[in-house]
């Protein structure tokens, strides 16, 4: 087992996890966004399994640059952490990559680590991070915010997306190139609307400051018709016809 903090230098040797075609677009955009967020002080790091395959990753980042609607001060910020293929599930990479970012915060100084998670899609759940300490701290629609103190300090806590959301009349579609899969639903959701007439405005958050004012919970990618939220994640273009087809019912 091995860990690899994935750098600036090393990048396209290793790769970026979740999107292996280092021609597609979405792994170009998420590698441009990792260059500007890796001088932030962004780590993204990837565990290696004992059979050599790469089982997995973590990628963090100070908590004053996350790109989730979250506010907390002086923390280590986890936006993401997946094990995949299932093979590599039950196997302690994930605990293992949770403990590299807990020792990170402690060397660093920070107050703790914080972290949203959920049952639903897109985000893991917070099994993982109750079993190494971390506790609840707010809910909020589907979400759960985790956070992990050092020290004590103001507690970490969720921005009110719910009040964002009201701003948005029409169809918009909010996203960011934190996800590298959010490219491919712009192209499809775009195209999608095109065929039924309908005008999707898109709107690419381009720092942390905006995702943390993002209209949904998980803040990269947000589906809005007049004020409403149809999908807080990455969604396919069939998910969207089939959203379509319950919205557009007279």
């Amino acid at each position: 087992m091995k860990i690899i903090d994935v750098t600036l230098d090393n990048v396209l040797e290793h790769g970026l996890f979740c999107s292996k075609n280092k021609k597609s677009a979405g792994f170009r955009k998420k590698l441009a966004w990792f260059q500007k967020r890796f001088k932030e002080g962004m780590k993204f790091k990837l565990i290696h399994a004992d059979d050599g395959g790469v089982a997995g990753f973590i990628e963090y980042i100070p908590s004053e640059y996350a790109w989730r609607p979250v506010e907390a001060q002086n923390y280590l910020f986890i936006h993401c952490i997946m094990m995949y293929p299932n093979k590599y599930k039950g196997h302690q990479y994930g605990s293992q990559l949770v403990k590299s970012c807990l020792d990170d915060a402690k060397k660093s100084a920070k107050a703790g680590v914080a972290v949203m998670t959920s049952d639903g899609a897109w985000i893991a759940n917070k099994q993982l991070f109750l079993k190494h300490g971390f506790e609840v701290v707010e809910k909020k629609d589907r979400f759960e915010l985790l956070a992990f103190s050092f020290k004590n300090g103001p507690t970490p806590k969720f921005y009110d997306w719910h009040e964002e959301v009201k701003k948005y009349k029409g169809w918009h579609l909010v996203y960011a190139d934190q996800c590298p899969w959010n490219e491919k639903a712009v192209e499809a959701l775009l195209n999608t609307a095109a065929d039924h007439n309908i005008s999707l405005k898109v709107k690419k958050l381009t720092n942390a400051r905006a995702a943390q004012k993002a209209p949904t919970g998980y803040g990269v990618f947000n589906l809005i018709k007049d004020g409403n939220v149809l999908a807080d994640h990455y969604i396919s273009a069939t998910r969207f016809k089939n959203i379509l087809k319950k919205e557009l019912v007279v």
